[in-house]
């Protein structure tokens, strides 16, 4: 066993079970009635932070569960302040981009951050998909504007153009232009513990005394091991989920991450006295939304409150393995963990094909549900066997919303027709000619070719390129179906599912 002097003497758990975890597992269907049988006893636990908000749950409201946005996020904050002391709401942001698909122009920023701020938003993480810095300065600097933590997290994902000094460029960047805070957020689980230590290292010396937090998915077996060099690392946050709400393409189980820091002699800030009736109460929200659920049979047995001598020696192993730093021994510490700890525990087998497709969790659950809604879910592993190649031709773009989205669906249409890229999307010609922002690498210039109708690409900030909008002619255009500057904002990031939303919310009198 590891000495637990030379550990980190506290890492704070984030909960992202109400917002990533089902997102990840259930294509973001969770109702805000779902969420409020659960937030008053994760608040309970002892959380500093909670992710609650942002991501695709503000779209996925308007259109499948009949849910205000910024209504959820009243309530959320409601049952937080009823703790008795502040507990952040953490929301995910995609810097310009806000919580919908395409750039926004910065007053339309500007505005929406100010709202999320005031209805209690008071954490934001803010990422850009291709790394591009100056996608994130409005967000940020909005966010602190309205006295929120502005926290800016770099798109981690591995391929010939993405090192340590990418990111650690990208994260003083983001320090430069305000950012309280970094996060690496590895959205689909490709982080490898071995590289953990040297980036999180490389980070720490880079931004001395910035805290530092670690976001990542178990898609490939590697987040548990990961998030146990980061606790050795001295990372300060890492983002868990609870049991029935972990796992797979969703956040390593709190439950054993918990194991592992009394292994090592780590204090962590949750005291999990509500673990049973949470457990209880997400494996039944599971069974009420099975149809969207990727795995319905395969998402853990409770866990118990002390490991097993089975678990306990399983942990022990993958630690000593992990101090090693050695790439193997670092593999073979997550092979345990699935093969000991994990599978042992009622949770699904790693598809380690995911390595290669880089597929982050979200993007996975609602590719699945695309193509079965379709009847051609049986060209999925057609579909994920594309995505790497589209990738590659758009300069290794890192698979995040929205550029997951756009990738997986020009992926799609590739398979669907039988042709490479005889049909491309706006999207992924935007991408392609640098209208999302600068991409990490060189895009293939035969693709470049076939969607550049022989303009040169864009190089400058993509905001440029949109103009500010003029609130009050929206506000007039729109008659009574806007009742408030809510339900503006709603309208400008999503304009048909928000006017469905409207239409219904507020029938014209």
């Amino acid at each position: 066993m590891p000495d637990k002097a030379s550990q980190s003497k506290r890492v704070n758990l984030i909960d992202t079970s109400l917002r990533d975890g089902h997102q990840s597992l259930l294509a973001t269907r969770m109702s805000t009635e779902q969420c409020l049988r659960l937030l008053p006893m994760i608040a309970d636990e002892g959380y500093d932070i909670i992710e609650l908000w942002g991501g695709a749950t503000l779209d996925a409201c308007l259109r499948f569960t009949g849910d205000d946005p910024f209504e959820r996020l009243t309530k959320f904050r409601e049952v937080c302040d009823q703790t008795g002391r502040h507990i952040q709401i953490r929301s995910l942001c995609r810097g310009q981009n806000l919580f919908g698909y395409n750039p926004y122009p910065d007053n339309v920023v500007y505005e929406f951050m100010k709202e999320a701020c005031r209805t209690g938003n008071d954490r934001v993480r803010i990422f850009d998909a291709l790394n591009d810095h100056r996608n994130l300065i409005t967000a940020i600097m909005s966010t602190k504007t309205f006295n929120g933590h502005a926290e800016a997290a770099m798109s981690y994902t591995t391929s010939p153009v993405h090192d340590n000094n990418h990111f650690v460029n990208f994260a003083k960047q983001c320090v430069e232009a305000g950012a309280d805070s970094i996060a690496i957020k590895d959205m689909a689980g490709l982080l490898h513990p071995a590289d953990a230590w040297t980036l999180i290292a490389a980070v720490q010396e880079a931004c001395p005394g910035v805290e530092i937090s670690l976001h990542s998915h178990d898609t490939n077996g590697l987040a548990i091991a990961t998030y146990v060099v980061a606790m050795m690392a001295g990372i300060d946050n890492i983002d868990t989920a609870y049991g029935p709400m972990s796992g797979a393409t969703s956040q390593p189980p709190a439950e054993l991450i918990r194991f592992f820091a009394d292994a090592l002699g780590i204090e962590l800030n949750v005291t999990f006295k509500h673990v049973a009736e949470i457990d209880a109460g997400l494996r039944k929200i599971r069974q009420e939304l099975s149809e969207v659920d990727k795995n319905p049979e395969h998402f853990g047995h409770p866990w118990p409150n002390e490991p097993t001598e089975a678990m306990k020696a399983a942990i022990g192993e993958a630690i000593e393995l992990l101090q090693s730093k050695d790439r193997d021994k670092c593999t073979k510490a997550c092979d345990v963990i699935e093969e000991k700890i994990m599978v042992p525990q009622g949770y699904p087998e790693v598809d380690k094909s995911q390595l290669e497709s880089q597929i982050p969790g979200g993007m996975l659950s609602n590719l699945y549900n695309q193509l079965k809604d379709q009847g051609k879910l049986d060209l999925m592993p057609k579909v994920q066997e594309e995505i790497p190649k589209v990738r590659a031709a758009a300069g290794y773009l890192p698979l995040v919303t929205p550029t997951s989205q756009i990738v997986g669906s020009q992926a799609a249409f590739n398979v669907m027709q039988n042709s490479h890229y005889g049909f491309v999307s706006e999207p992924f010609r935007d991408v392609i000619m640098g209208k999302y922002g600068k991409l990490p690498g060189p895009a293939d210039p035969e693709v470049i070719k076939l969607v550049s109708r022989g303009e040169e690409p864009f190089t400058g900030r993509p905001a440029d390129l949109v103009d500010d909008i003029d609130l009050v002619k929206v506000y007039a255009e729109n008659g009574k179906l806007i009742r408030s500057h809510r339900d503006l904002l709603l309208l400008l990031l999503f304009p048909m599912p928000a006017k469905l939303f409207l239409e219904k919310a507020n029938p014209a009198t």
